[in-house]
């Protein structure tokens, strides 16, 4: 177990390197991955069930003891993160498949990396993991919704094809994983420590398997643009969530404090990109651009939101020492 614990630690240390080094050599020798493409909702899955087992009903009674934040949270990723994407689409005058694929990774509810990002940062992981399990439990309305209302001046939205894919995806896999850990209890702890590394391994899966199928796609004149939109994505939502979070500090001093302030600045800067991907290959299977910015974005946050964990920490450290 000792091994496993610290291969663990190794991968979530490296995870952001070897997401790099694991997409360029897909995308030089793309038949690695190219035929695991009809299994994306599957590994997707295993992500949330793993999430299910972690989750007890200890967490879903710490949404209801603090509601206010934790809908409060929620409510600005479901705002903040669509709206960034329709606008970033008017300025950078996207349309079609590309348009559709930033708007949907926009949609989609927090990504599980916030918590790791929340917690390396001294952030409320207990926060974060509240809006993490609330947004996405959400996400096979919102996803939808949002899409239909945001998207479908761009191409014509499948609403029940979303619906149904986000709920067998989200839903089903959690509702499991929360069932097993209810009639297992114990013996779910001993498996405790290998569910990192599959979640991993799933999410390193997904992303080969996208930049596989759109290689000859991925960095041509029509996607490159994706990049810096992506990009200014996740950063304008960092900035937007922390800046709404000190708004609320302003209201309500005594819930969002400093650690909430982090911990709503990940939650509404990432998104599970692999949802994202996961929906634009089965629900916008036609169009695989769509599924562009979703992997993007898998490789950006990890990348920034290891910049600016690090950061914040050792900010934080700097402003002790000086007033010690």
């Amino acid at each position: 177990m000792q091994r496993i614990t610290t291969f663990s630690n190794w991968l979530t240390r490296w995870f952001t390197l070897i997401v790099v080094i694991w997409a360029v050599v897909n995308y030089c020798i793309p038949t690695i991955s190219v035929g695991g493409k009809s299994y994306t909702g599957y590994l997707i899955g295993v992500v949330l069930f793993g999430m299910g087992l972690t989750l007890s009903i200890d967490d879903f009674a710490r949404i209801i003891k603090q509601p206010l934040m934790v809908i409060i949270g929620t409510v600005a990723h479901y705002v903040i993160m669509p709206l960034i994407a329709v606008a970033l689409c008017w300025i950078f005058h996207l349309s079609g498949p590309l348009a559709v694929g930033v708007i949907l990774v926009g949609c989609c509810p927090s990504g599980t990396s916030s918590n790791v990002m929340s917690f390396l940062s001294r952030g409320d992981v207990a926060l974060d993991v509240s809006i993490g399990i609330l947004s996405t439990l959400l996400a096979p309305i919102m996803i939808p919704t949002l899409m239909q209302v945001l998207a479908s001046q761009y191409v014509a939205i499948p609403w029940q094809s979303l619906f149904v894919n986000a709920l067998l995806v989200v839903l089903l896999p959690i509702a499991l994983g929360v069932a097993c850990h209810m009639l297992f209890k114990e013996k779910i702890q001993t498996v405790t420590p290998v569910l990192p590394i599959i979640s991993q391994l799933a999410i390193l899966a997904i992303i080969g398997i996208v930049v596989a199928v759109n290689h000859d796609r991925l960095f041509s004149s029509a996607t490159l643009l994706a990049i810096p939109v992506v990009m200014l994505h996740n950063l304008c939502g960092y900035g937007l969530g922390y800046g709404f979070s000190k708004i609320m500090s302003k209201i309500y001093p005594q819930g969002f404090g400093y650690a909430q302030q982090k911990a709503i600045t990940f939650e509404v800067g990432m998104q599970d990109s692999g949802l994202g991907v996961t929906l634009a290959l089965t629900s916008f299977a036609a169009a695989p651009l769509t599924a562009i910015p979703s992997t993007f974005f898998s490789v950006w946050h990890n990348i920034s939101g290891s910049v600016l964990s690090t950061w914040w920490r050792n900010h934080d450290d700097r402003k002790a020492a000086l007033h010690q």
